[in-house]
Order: C-alpha cells, then sequence, then structure tokens
C-alpha cells in the first residue's frame, strides 16, 4: 500500500471515529455547569458516569435525557474497551465523574489511554473543579501549587507521603475524607510544621466554609469541624511560610503580625525566646518545625546567618 492510500486510510478512519469528551460537572451547586456542558451532553449519544443517579439528576435539572452508563472504579478497565469501540464505531460519549473534572482524583484514565491509541478525539469541557475554587480563596500562596489527591489511609504510608513533600516550595493541595481529617492535619503538622493552612469543605453548597490558621490551630478545632462532605486540604509552602500571615475567617483581620523580617531564621528564634519564654534550643527546634526542616539545618542556618551579621561594617 502507498503513501497516499495509507494516509487516505488513516484519514477515513479518523472521519468514521466519534469523540469522547471529558465535560466537567458541578461539584455542588448545579448551576455552575456551563452552556457547552449542557450542549454536549445534550448532543451525544452516551454519557459514561461514575454513579447514573447523581447524572440522572443533574440531567433532569436541565431537562436533557440520554442513554446512560456506569464507568467507575470497580468496571474501569473493562468497560474502557467497551467504550473505545463503541467511540471507535463513530460514537460520540460523554465522561462525567460525580463532581468537577473526570480523571482528577476519578476514573477515566484507562479510556482516555485507549481513546488516544486507536486515534479518537478526546475533548475537554472544562468547568468547575474544588481544587482552584479552594485555592483561589484560601489566601494561601497561589503562584505554585502541587496538588497530591488523596493522602493514604494508613498512618505510615500517609507520614511517608507527607515527608516526599516537606521541601516543597510550592502550596500543597490535598483531598481528604471527613472521618480522616483529624488524623491527616495531626501527621501534617508533626512531618512538615506548623504551616499556615486552609481547609475548604462543601465548596459552592449551603454549608461552603474556609477554616484558616496554622496547623496547630485546625488540629486543636478539628473536633469542631463537621464531618461531612469532601474536604480540600491546603498547606502554605515550605519556604518563607513564616511570611504568610493566618486570617481570621470571622474579621477577616491578621491574627498576628509577622514576627520577623521576610527569610530571617535568627530573627524568627528570637522572637520566639522573647515570646514564648524559650531557651535557644527549643526556640530552634520550634523554628525548625514551622519550616520544615530539621534543628540541625536551622542550627546551620542560624550560625551562617550569624557569620555573615559579624562580618557586616
Amino acid at each position: 500500500m502507498n503513501e497516499w492510500v495509507l494516509k487516505a486510510s488513516c484519514n477515513y478512519l479518523l472521519c468514521m471515529s466519534g469523540t469522547l469528551y471529558l465535560v466537567a460537572t458541578p461539584i455542588g451547586n448545579l448551576e455552575d455547569i456551563s452552556l457547552r456542558a449542557l450542549r454536549v451532553l445534550a448532543e451525544v449519544d452516551l454519557i459514561a458516569c461514575e454513579d447514573t443517579r447523581r447524572t440522572r439528576k443533574l440531567l433532569s435539572s436541565h431537562n436533557i435525557s440520554k442513554p446512560m452508563i456506569s464507568y467507575h472504579e470497580h468496571n474501569e478497565r473493562e468497560r474502557a474497551s467497551e467504550l473505545a469501540a463503541k467511540l471507535a464505531g463513530g460514537a460520540t460519549i460523554a465522561l462525567v465523574s460525580d463532581a468537577g473534572t473526570p480523571l482528577v482524583s476519578d476514573p477515566g484514565f484507562h479510556l482516555v489511554r485507549e481513546a488516544i491509541e486507536r486515534n479518537i478525539t478526546v475533548t475537554p469541557i472544562p468547568g468547575p473543579s474544588a481544587i482552584t475554587a479552594a485555592l483561589a480563596a484560601s489566601g494561601l500562596p497561589i503562584a505554585e501549587f502541587t496538588f497530591a489527591g488523596f493522602l493514604p489511609a494508613r498512618r505510615g504510608a500517609r507520614r511517608a507521603r507527607l515527608r516526599e513533600f516537606a521541601a516543597t516550595r510550592s502550596t500543597l493541595i490535598f483531598y481528604e475524607a471527613p472521618h480522616r481529617i483529624k488524623a491527616a492535619l495531626e501527621d501534617a503538622l508533626d512531618v512538615l510544621g506548623d504551616r499556615p493552612s486552609v481547609i475548604a469543605r462543601e465548596l459552592t453548597k449551603l454549608h461552603e466554609e474556609f477554616i484558616r490558621g496554622r496547623l496547630s490551630d485546625l488540629v486543636r478545632g478539628a473536633e469542631q469541624i463537621t464531618l461531612k462532605g469532601e474536604m480540600v486540604l491546603l498547606i502554605a509552602p515550605a519556604v518563607d511560610d513564616n511570611q504568610i500571615r493566618p486570617v481570621s475567617e470571622s474579621t477577616g483581620a491578621s491574627e498576628q503580625p509577622a514576627p520577623h523580617s521576610p527569610g530571617s531564621i535568627l530573627k524568627e528564634v528570637q522572637q520566639v525566646m522573647r515570646d514564648e519564654g524559650l531557651d535557644q534550643k527549643s526556640a530552634l527546634k520550634r523554628v525548625a518545625r514551622s519550616r520544615g526542616i530539621t534543628r540541625s539545618e536551622a542550627y546551620r542556618a542560624v550560625l551562617a546567618e550569624k557569620s555573615e551579621t559579624d562580618r557586616e561594617p
């Protein structure tokens, strides 16, 4: 078969193939769905959804009636091949999760991979995202962030995972289940230090709530957190997190002034010694923990800063 015939055959197959749409759906408030998403859902041949009951409620609220098929973590592998075959035959399929964007801590990876391998068009229909919604309203640095999905359920694995991010210089974002949030906060405090953090829960819903403070504050208040709905946990970066002042949810005012000039670990240690009446060793340990570094690293940094200060004229 010559090159022209091969190219023509490939083009014909592409024309015969359908399209896989990855449709973002509301994370709470049903009004957040886009006009484009509604049009696509109304036009496709089939909707693959994580929970048909949840998706039916969404479709009914917008007077859309379409065939649906379940696609979840327990049947994903076999269903991916089935749906890819339908796409290859010319069907148009919309993939939706229960909330937010498919594949983001939700099923869909195997189907997308199969579609790509078969040269089937994959089109994202963007929309609501718990990650960006929580980040935008958090009050934490947003120039860079690291999203790491759900933390492991077991304590040992969770702490090991947190240690991987100890030196990360961006805001950390995790999803967490309500029954594990207290344990996750305790481990984050122990592993990462006492950083500014935010819990965002029930986003876009009636009882939407942002709980702000340092990790130690959130640990102390964990018993009062309503254990309902998935939560987004955001933790400030390891570097210069002392520049970020926790904000009071009720007043919007800063709860405390920045204790020292940016980046000065020596001044921070001296401030902690004065404010809390600690000796230098204890203050050094406290500061090291808040910055997510070891005490020996903090000690070397203090010595280096003292040496630099002594050399100044």
